[in-house]
């Protein structure tokens, strides 16, 4: 799978012909910032959108301003059409310059995730940070507290996989702190993750009760209906209304329960990612974890 992502022939393949449009539709609010803010548009009638402007591991730091450039643009039309109160931007720091083969990565990537973070303090929306695999964590947590020092909004994402994670919840669960809590994507090696799904969910929910019981908003990443009936009930243990926490899902999966929850006053958010990198964005999700492939096989069948 990697090989296929890193061939030109495959990539002419896959966005020539047929064969991907179904699950890049689904999946993909499109190729271009008007197709995802008329995507971003529909879904904010009764939810909340994290969007995405798929790129990462970018080795070039023109590429890189690039990136930057289009999250300032897209954060100025969140604003110009009155969607940034129910929008955020996602961001990966591998696209913004933290895997540059420069001895100054991590400076690159705070400085532009510091641009986009002072456009979305202009727009009046917010940026969560998100996180790659394990060998970038202490990178992307030490850039996120260094964002927070100026906007204290920034949020972090953890990856309930890893088995430190259950300590950076605490370390993250203070006033104020945005925390999106995930299982994570990455196989990553047994010496630092948790292998089984068992094992996994059992982790989420430490995790979990962690954040629900700290003083930041835990913001719930999970599609699995018996882990967003825990995080409600955990929600409701500590006093938490339905604007203290939320639960956040892909576009395109399980949209009804989606429109369900929100239907009963649940805060929703939707990831919403968006670009001419689908390819890459797809093709490195499923050799990550080969498991994807039936997840979104399986996705295609259903509308719920």
């Amino acid at each position: 799978m990697l090989a296929a992502a890193r061939s030109a022939v495959c990539r002419d393949l896959a966005e020539n012909t047929s064969l991907l449009r179904p699950l890049v539709d689904r999946f993909v609010a499109g190729e271009t910032l008007d197709a995802a803010l008329a995507t971003a548009t529909e879904l904010t009638a009764d939810r909340f959108v994290t969007i995405d402007h798929l790129g990462e591991d970018t080795r070039d730091r023109a590429q890189a301003g690039a990136v930057v450039d289009a999250y300032v643009t897209l954060l100025q039309r969140l604003a110009d059409i009155g969607l940034a109160d129910r929008a955020e931007v996602s961001v990966k720091l591998s696209a913004l310059g933290q895997a540059l083969p420069d001895p100054d990565a991590d400076k690159i990537a705070l400085d532009n995730a510091r641009r986009i973070c002072a456009a979305a303090a202009a727009a009046g929306a917010t940026v969560t940070v998100d996180m790659e695999d394990h060998t970038t964590t202490d990178s992307t947590l030490g850039i996120v507290e260094e964002l927070r020092a100026d906007h204290p909004w920034v949020g972090a994402v953890l990856q309930a996989q890893l088995r430190r994670t259950e300590g950076d919840c605490r370390a993250l669960a203070g006033p104020g702190s945005r925390v999106r809590l995930c299982k994570g994507a990455y196989a990553e090696p047994a010496s630092v993750a948790y292998r089984t799904k068992h094992e996994v969910d059992l982790a989420y929910v430490r995790c979990l009760k962690i954040l629900m019981a700290g003083q930041g908003r835990p913001m719930v990443a999970t599609h699995d209906p018996r882990l967003v009936a825990i995080a409600r009930r955990l929600a409701e243990r500590h006093g938490r209304g339905p604007a203290d926490y939320e639960l956040q899902m892909l576009l395109g999966v399980r949209p009804d329960a989606q429109r369900a929850l929100a239907g009963e006053g649940l805060t929703v958010r939707v990831y919403l990612p968006y670009g001419t990198e689908w390819y890459d964005y797809f093709m490195r999700r499923l050799a990550e974890r080969p498991a994807n492939l039936a997840f979104f096989a399986r996705s295609l069948l259903t509308r719920s």
